[in-house]
């Protein structure tokens, strides 16, 4: 299907900012018309770092006002997407946009609302569904290569010294870094969260102010169950930003670390024993379209033509944003979390 053209507002010319606004520039269909940030020396470096004769805003609703957009890019901090997408869709443009939907249960529901009162889209980035191994994966998953899945098991364990914001935050690994591996499980199961447990710590040589590691048990909706160990201090072996997996079946295991391609051990036929014979095969990579941000905006793009919701529409999205946000809830209290 054809592409329309968009007339594109960016919002936030920071942080990821540029990665999105290289990839827009490759985009025949897509032409920046205004940046805007509150830091104007921001917009005005943005916009001499990609070439862009546009004007430039500190705020929203002036560039609204003053050019014919149709779509807006948030590429906020999380603190001001409430304000940025509710805005837009107000104003009658769909909007793309970084991850979380918004940095509170309250905001995340008055885009919803604002979505449903507008009918407009606003699909988030996810760019971590976007890898050849894991579409392949979960594509094998779909076609029972080990049966029904039963159990899904991911393990992060990263030393990251950033510095900066994600020091001083409560919920540095919850907040900020888990919605993706959990945005991948749901994407392998294809269900939503229906409880969650989460203990959630800072060990002993941390160099976060707030909880840098977490445990958590969540039920799934196809009754499945996904456990998540996760942590940004802990030093050596490091896991791929991906996260290492098992996927636990009727009929076998998947296995994925994050960098090489997934493989799997499938009980044999009529086999008998204590410890039933396997057949072990590599998971053929089956997946032929782009990676990272690039295919998400793709299949963002695709869904604006086809007049329907992208993957990760937020109407779709804020199921994995409730595990994060359920997930602190539970630590905080000691007490399981249900949906």
């Amino acid at each position: 299907m054809e592409q329309a053209n968009y007339r594109v507002i960016v919002a936030g010319c920071g942080g990821m900012a540029n990665t999105w606004v290289e990839d827009l520039l490759k985009r025949p269909y897509v032409h920046i018309v205004a940046l805007v940030d509150v830091r104007r020396e921001n917009g005005e470096a943005m916009a001499a770092r990609h070439g862009l004769a546009v004007p430039i805003f500190e705020r929203i609703e002036d560039a609204l006002a003053a050019v014919n957009a149709n779509l807006v890019i948030d590429v906020t901090i999380p603190e001001s997407h409430r304000a940025i997408v509710t805005t837009a869709l107000r104003a009658g443009c769909d909007v793309l946009g970084e991850k979380p939907i918004g940095a509170t249960p309250e905001d995340s529901r008055a885009i919803l609302d604002a979505m449903h009162e507008t009918g407009r889209r606003y699909a988030v980035m996810q760019n971590r569904r976007y890898h050849r191994q894991i579409r392949s994966l979960q594509a094998a998953l779909q076609r029972g290569i080990i049966g029904d899945v039963t159990a899904v098991y991911a393990d992060f364990f990263i030393g990251a010294h950033f510095g900066g914001f994600r020091d001083t935050m409560d919920h540095p690994l919850l907040l900020d870094m888990a919605i993706h591996t959990f945005d991948q499980a749901r994407f392998l199961l294809g269900a939503k969260p229906v409880s969650v447990y989460c203990h959630e710590s800072n060990p002993k040589g941390s160099w976060y102010q707030g909880a840098a590691s977490a445990i958590c048990i969540f039920e799934m909706s196809d009754g499945s169950v996904f456990n998540y160990r996760g942590s940004w201090c802990a030093e050596g072996w490091n896991t791929s930003w991906e996260a290492a997996w098992r996927v636990v079946g009727s009929r076998g295991t998947a296995l994925w670390d994050g960098n090489h391609n997934p493989r799997a051990q499938i009980v044999e036929e009529a086999a008998e024993g204590f410890i039933r014979p396997c057949t072990e095969l590599e998971i053929p990579i089956t997946w032929q379209g782009r990676e990272g941000h690039a295919g998400c905006l793709d299949e963002m793009f695709q869904a604006l033509a086809e007049h329907r919701l992208a993957e990760t529409d937020a109407t779709d999205n804020i199921h994995s944003l409730n595990m994060v946000f359920g997930a602190i809830e539970s630590a905080r209290t000691g007490q399981k979390v249900t949906w």
